[in-house]
């Protein structure tokens, strides 16, 4: 054994003490403002129902009409794989799965929508609609039909509309109160935001709702729809939706990107308002910077080219639906709108094939650098974090199964999460 090399140094203690003093504040704004992602399973969809036509069966009834969409217009693999281009070596693999999943749980986020796809409606309507909404939402989470998460869509700080927003909201937290408490996996959406003070605004009004409910601060959470061009831009020229998160308090858990009316505010034409514009990719760029780090995440938004009519219209409806689906995944946004359940096969099968594709590159990578075992490419803790993202996700939407993904790498769950959701010292530490 050779001599051990004399390390010698030029600072006290005291400089990196000071130091230390000098940052500390810095340690603790990182720490609030940079949380880091929460680790959580986040849905690959948000299907909106409106809140007159949403019922004890609307979970079922999407999955049954979407797997009658396949029995008519793709009733096998390889026809299922024609439409959309599936290499062969997935055609079975993903039609296979996609029916499992329609028949096991063919929707993650449900919100029932009061806002845009229910519009005006009476006082006693509204109310009425909103407290059943509340009972049928306590009675699947207690019989277990429930989707992993559901809640509603209400109307916006506005003032025109506030008021109503606001009682409708009142009417069904308080339902579930009634039934029992609030559920796992409630999910509020506020739609049409512009201005961080309205953030602010809802903050207060759950904030409200939990002390007179006696419920632990922070318990309700909501996302922050982005339909309006000053929510991305403010008139000093800062991004809006940076400050909406920091308004937010640490409530907001995810960003959701609105296309039609964002698309609409910049005044796009009907005919190509649609999430691959260049208008949509910049908003929906400057969100998820904003958003990097901060726990919040990202939804795409959805189309409105529905998968109905004759075989020939649903399967060019398909191939647009998995095209901006597959396109939004590349681009991590790892959520979307759906808004039919003709949608849902190619939901399912655009997010399938996304993570078989690739699962046994990423996993062989990750293994590799579990092992320290070397390869072509020389991947660093960052990447080893995104690697462990992309086999949580695949494994919650039922695209990998748990066995295959433990085989080809060796790792279990834990250690998975423990790559996906490391501390924030953890990735500079490692790679020391």
């Amino acid at each position: 054994m050779g001599q051990q090399e004399k390390v010698a140094t030029s600072l006290t203690g005291a400089v990196g003490e000071e130091i230390g003093a000098l940052l500390a504040p810095v340690d603790a704004e990182l720490a609030r403002r940079y949380p880091g992602d929460p680790g959580t399973r986040q849905p690959v969809h948000t299907v909106y129902v409106p809140g007159d036509v949403f019922a004890a069966d609307t979970v079922r009834s999407w999955g049954d009409r979407a797997l009658a969409a396949l029995d008519e217009h793709a009733p096998d693999a390889a026809s299922f794989a024609a439409v959309l281009g599936l290499a062969d070596d997935l055609a079975e693999p993903v039609h296979s799965r996609v029916r499992a999943k329609l028949e096991r749980e063919p929707i993650e986020d449900l919100r029932v929508d009061f806002e845009d796809g229910y519009g005006p409606r009476p006082d006693a309507e509204e109310d009425a609609d909103a407290a059943r909404a509340a009972r049928l939402i306590a009675e699947a989470a207690g019989d277990g039909t429930a989707a992993p998460y559901m809640g509603i869509r209400m109307k916006c700080m506005e003032a025109a509309v506030r008021e109503r927003g606001i009682r409708t909201l009142d009417v069904f937290l308080t339902g579930l109160m009634a039934a029992g408490g609030l559920p796992d996996g409630l999910a509020l959406t506020l739609p049409k935001v512009t201005y961080p003070e309205q953030v602010s605004a809802f903050v207060r009004l759950l904030e409200a709702f939990e002390e007179t409910h006696g419920l632990d601060a922070g318990r309700l959470g909501f996302e922050i729809q982005i339909e309006t061009s000053q929510a991305i831009l403010a008139t000093d020229g800062t991004a809006t939706v940076a400050r909406m998160i920091q308004a937010a308090e640490g409530r907001a858990t995810g960003l959701h990107y609105g296309t039609f009316d964002y698309s609409a505010c910049l005044g796009v034409s009907a005919a190509h308002q649609a999430g691959d514009h260049p208008a949509a990719d910049h908003a929906k760029a400057v969100m998820q910077v904003a958003a990097a780090g901060t726990g919040v995440r990202l939804s795409d938004g959805s189309t409105n080219v529905l998968p109905v009519g004759p075989t020939a219209q649903v399967h060019d409806a398909w191939r647009l639906h998995y095209g901006l689906t597959r396109r939004a995944l590349a681009r991590a946004y790892y959520q979307g709108w759906d808004m039919h359940p003709g949608h849902l096969p190619t939901r399912y099968a655009a997010v399938f094939a996304f993570y078989r594709e690739g699962f046994e590159q990423a996993a062989d990578r990750l293994a590799r650098y579990a092992s320290r075992a070397g390869g072509d490419v020389m991947d660093e803790p960052a990447t080893a974090k995104a690697l462990g993202g992309y086999l949580l996700r695949g494994l919650d939407c039922g695209a990998l199964d748990p066995a295959e993904v433990e085989e080809r790498t060796g790792l279990t769950r834990a250690v998975l999460e423990s790559f996906a959701a490391p501390r924030r010292g953890d990735l500079t530490a490692s790679a020391q």
